[in-house]
């Protein structure tokens, strides 16, 4: 079976975070390996509070990783410090994984700070050079790109000065744009592939940054090219949407495992 690691923080409740990554990597045929960065105390409706682990704890959870399993690939989440970035970028240097896929978690659906503000250059300049693809949502592209995005044309032109950092490909997630579909952005070897989803109407939409990354990252370990994983976890990220869980009292989490209709 085909080891998948998330590096990425930890959700009390659940939907996000490693907790979504490693429900996500099992769901998509990988076995889950967990790295974890932050530890956060949230549910549907909040993040309350965030801690940090130290720098050295984390770089021996990844040694750990490294020395005994074969990783097929790996995401990276909330990597809420720039000492925290540094430690896993100069890990993924040591290492040399093959299939990295960077979600650049910045805020929570609560819009509680993911990612200092300081950090945000240390990720562009330290991290996304060793993306095979970076996935940031509307937002984060904005961050990161420094433009605004409010159509599609604005979605390619930030996709192509986020490439500029070196990363082999960007896909910038369209949820947060209008229109009736929600239509993901790729941008690789000088193209652009659209992949596009009904876009369903509910709040419990918990987590699916994360759920989808690391779905990206399962089919890349797995064998598959680039489109294909990418088609392959927007269709696997559509049905948990479709039968998310009306859990808890703000937005819920998405039903990872909603194929086995139980």
């Amino acid at each position: 079976m085909k080891q998948i690691l998330t590096i990425a923080g930890s959700d009390s409740g659940g939907g996000a975070g490693i907790q979504a990554d490693l429900k996500s990597i099992h769901a998509n045929g990988g076995f889950g390996l967990s790295v974890i960065t932050s530890v956060t105390a949230q549910n549907t409706r909040e993040v309350t509070r965030a801690f940090d682990l130290p720098t050295d704890l984390i770089d021996a959870q990844i040694d750990a990783i490294f020395s005994d399993f074969e990783v097929a690939a790996l995401k990276t989440g909330m990597l809420s410090s720039a000492e925290i970035v540094e430690a896993v970028a100069k890990k993924l240097r040591e290492y040399s994984p093959k299939n990295i896929v960077i979600d650049p978690v910045m805020f929570s659906k609560s819009k509680y700070p993911l990612l200092k503000p300081d950090a945000i250059e240390c990720l562009q300049a330290e991290l996304l050079p060793f993306a095979t693809v970076v996935m940031p949502n509307v937002p984060e592209a904005e961050l990161l790109a420094d433009c605004e995005i409010q159509t599609l044309d604005d979605t390619k032109g930030a996709a192509k000065v986020i490439q500029e950092y070196g990363c082999q490909s960007v896909l910038v997630k369209g949820g947060h744009l209008l229109g009736e579909k929600s239509t993901d952005v790729l941008y690789a070897d000088g193209a652009f592939t659209l992949f596009e989803a009904e876009r369903i109407e509910t709040k419990n939409t918990h987590g699916t940054g994360c759920t989808y990354s690391a779905a990206i990252a399962t089919q890349l370990g797995l064998g598959e090219d680039l489109g294909t994983a990418i088609q392959s976890a927007k269709d696997y990220i559509t049905n948990a949407i479709r039968y998310s869980l009306d859990i808890g009292n703000g937005h819920g989490p998405t039903n990872h495992f909603y194929f086995l209709n139980r």
